[in-house]
């Protein structure tokens, strides 16, 4: 039995920081439901490594490995997807849906957080959703139809000591995801944004082990738990599939009930 509107057969997606963690669980839901995946990573050894698991478990995958940060460098692998990679032997088509993922944290108090690294946040979490969402847009635009969702967070909306700076770049992403609807809603694209809760990832490992943090976690949030990474995977084939036709500008919380308790 088929599902069209949950259908990705014949869909390209693009998902950018996918070599491990919420981009490649997300990579994987997607190529479960019939997209082919190009995995986006600085780190062209576990890239490729990434891209090797799911063509083992059967999946269409390959890997892109350009700095997201730099946007000549962003240019040029989008060019590269949309003209190369598999565009002549598969005949799928360009990039039908992005999944801008890529995305990092620095934990310090405000008062003492470093400029550096607050310009790496900046560029990593906020600058490379405007580069590639752009790149791959302007081709989306015209064939008058694309999907583009941002992750975005919890910390769009809520803050936690000692990374003000991350929760600004995720509201930041909120705030795009917006403006891009509005630019972009007229020529057939639909921008959306998921905004994960506490999920189990290698971003998060040091809060997984602290059993105080845990403890405050499960006691905050109202299903009492961490998320499982593959509980994003509904959310993004929502948002990439036929199902969300007339839905824009939106950001989805999967986030166990955490953002009804402000």
């Amino acid at each position: 039995m088929t599902f069209p509107l949950f259908d990705l057969t014949g869909r390209r997606a693009l998902v950018t920081g996918s070599s491990q963690g919420i981009g490649l669980a997300i990579a994987r839901g997607l190529a479960q439901h019939g997209a082919s995946v190009v995995l986006n990573g600085r780190d062209p050894v576990k890239l490729q490594v990434a891209a090797d698991s799911l063509e083992n478990e059967g999946y269409e995958a390959r890997a892109a490995d350009f700095d997201v940060t730099d946007p000549d460098a962003v240019k040029r692998g989008v060019d590269a997807i949309e003209h190369g990679i598999g565009a002549i032997e598969h005949g799928i088509g360009a990039i039908d849906i992005l999944i801008n993922n890529a995305g990092m944290q620095f934990r310090s108090p405000l008062e003492e957080f470093p400029a550096d690294r607050w310009e790496q946040l900046m560029k990593t979490n906020v600058s490379s959703v405007f580069y590639v969402g752009q790149a791959v847009a302007r081709y989306m635009i015209g064939r008058g139809q694309g999907k583009i969702i941002n992750i975005a967070s919890v910390q769009s909306e809520l803050a936690r000591p000692g990374i003000a700076p991350y929760t600004a770049t995720k509201g930041a992403v909120k705030n795009l995801t917006r403006g891009m609807c509005v630019d972009w809603a007229k020529y057939g694209l639909q921008i959306n944004a998921i905004a994960p809760g506490y999920f189990k990832t290698p971003l998060n490992q040091a809060l997984v082990d602290n059993p105080e943090f845990s403890s405050w976690l499960e006691k905050r949030t109202p299903a009492a738990r961490w998320g499982d990474v593959e509980e994003l995977v509904g959310a993004a084939v929502f948002l990439a599939g036929k199902a969300s036709s007339f839905v824009n500008g939106h950001t989805l919380y999967v986030d166990g009930g955490i953002t009804t308790c402000l």
